[in-house]
């Protein structure tokens, strides 16, 4: 069982305690918390409460509870969100899914996968999110590569998309690594001190799955091939089952913390996947793309586990293609995201999440605005030869070679005109001294080839 993260247990255990004013005892606050942690991860919470002032504790032995600081009940009820939590702008209706979500595990009634709530969805017609909201994200969205290639935006700003998502999306799983843990991990493969090693793990899964949907931009798509290929990478290590990898599941699952049971029977879970897709695929706006793949793919769980990162990732899907701004999940309050998915499962709601994916999308277009207006025009040059300068650069890499002015003569395509070869020869130079394993995947090159080559060519 994956825990709930410490901010998460902290502010479940207030709310319980602020429910009884005579105060709870720690049978009865494990009790209102099942599924959520473990009984000793739940008294190690509790205890630091007390030391942190946030709890006091009444009487001894069997007897001890835990309540509210004397004086401060009112204080605690009225304002635990501002102190303790950060949240997101909620509707009216969220606000009901959130106050739904927020009582015990045991007040809340036990679900099914309700097969309905696919169905009744009709692509172009049916709307999550309301027209002059599209219109809103694509103002926000728009980017300088519109009439480009797909992919070729994401492609622009990889070096930092890579570390804002494997960052963001991990977190949102309970990872402990920083923002700058991340960014050494992944520029230099520098693992964290005192971290776990599948943290480390995760975060270079989401590298590898990000850098797939990037390169493959024009090939990528909602469809099994697709979504099969990103689980593989997004689950690779992390998997008691390695043949679990890429796989729909063939055994039931449990959501922790939560009372929806997804559906077990593994052909109906094929045909359902299938039609998932076959769904997104046919919905024009890739607004309502993303956030249809992020809803349905959560809800059907088809994998055994790594299921909300596969929809976060894919999400991304239609946004690389149309060379929109990525979601990059940056600063996505982690109780918010996890009430608006738990809203989908046991209440088939879409409102709270559909609130996090919006301030999500605001967020991550804040996040790259500065990119966005420092970016220079396009070199046509450059893109009339993209593939062979990505052809060049991986041959030098391949073949461990200097970069001599004679060797990258040596390479130059046929199909480069004579006029054009000394541009040409210029540029490969300029890609190979800014090389980096942070951006060696657009020349789809491998990083062990990468490395050989800087260890032959820099003698380090």
């Amino acid at each position: 069982m994956m825990e709930s993260l410490p901010i998460e247990i902290d502010n479940r255990i207030l709310e319980e305690v602020s429910r009884i004013q005579d105060g709870v005892g720690i049978a009865d606050l494990f009790a209102s918390v099942a599924g959520l942690v473990s009984r000793r991860t739940l008294q190690r919470r509790v205890a630091m409460l007390v030391i942190d002032g946030k709890l006091r504790t009444d009487g001894a032995g069997k007897a001890l509870r835990y309540c509210l600081p004397s004086g401060k009940y009112e204080l605690s009820i009225k304002n635990l969100e501002a102190s303790t939590e950060t949240y997101v702008p909620l509707s009216p209706e969220s606000t009901e899914i959130k106050a739904y979500i927020r009582q015990p595990r045991q007040q809340r009634r036990p679900v099914s996968y309700n097969q309905s709530f696919l169905e009744e969805y009709r692509p172009n017609e049916t709307e999550y999110l309301p027209e002059s909201l599209r219109v809103q994200l694509h103002s926000l969205g728009r980017s300088p590569a519109t009439d480009r290639p797909a992919g070729t935006f994401a492609r622009d700003i990889l070096g930092r998309l890579l570390i804002d998502l494997s960052w963001s999306s991990s977190r949102l799983e309970g990872n402990t690594y920083s923002r700058l843990d991340t960014e050494r991990l992944i520029e230099f493969g520098q693992q964290a001190e005192g971290k776990d090693a599948l943290e480390a793990q995760m975060i270079l899964n989401h590298k590898a799955a990000i850098e797939m949907l990037v390169s493959d931009a024009e090939l990528i798509g909602f469809n099994p091939f697709t979504i099969r290929n990103l689980h593989a990478i997004l689950s690779d290590g992390l998997l008691a089952d390695r043949q679990s990898c890429g796989r729909i599941r063939a055994r039931a699952v449990e959501i922790s913390g939560s009372v929806y049971l997804p559906i077990a029977l593994p052909q109906r879970l094929e045909e359902l996947f299938r039609y998932v897709l076959a769904t997104a695929e046919a919905i024009i706006d890739p607004f309502e793309q993303a956030f249809f793949i992020m809803v349905h793919l959560s809800y059907l769980q088809p994998f055994e586990d790594v299921n909300k990162r596969v929809s976060r990732l894919a999400a991304n899907i239609p946004l690389i293609k149309q060379n929109l701004c990525p979601l990059s999940f940056v600063d996505v309050p982690d109780a918010a995201y996890l009430d608006g998915i738990l809203g989908v499962y046991e209440m088939n709601r879409i409102e709270l999440l559909r609130d996090v994916f919006v301030w999500a999308y605001e967020r991550s277009c804040q996040q790259y605005v500065a990119v966005r207006q420092s970016m220079v025009q396009p070199d046509t040059f450059r893109l009339r030869y993209r593939a062979e300068l990505s052809d060049a650069v991986k041959g030098i890499v391949a073949g461990l070679l200097q970069a001599t002015p004679e060797a990258v003569n040596s390479i130059v395509p046929n199909m480069v005109a004579d006029g054009d070869h000394d541009r040409f020869i210029e540029l490969v130079h300029l890609e190979l001294a800014d090389l980096h394993d942070g951006n060696i995947s657009r020349f789809r090159i491998r990083p062990s080839e990468f490395e050989a080559w800087r260890k032959a060519v820099v003698g380090d």
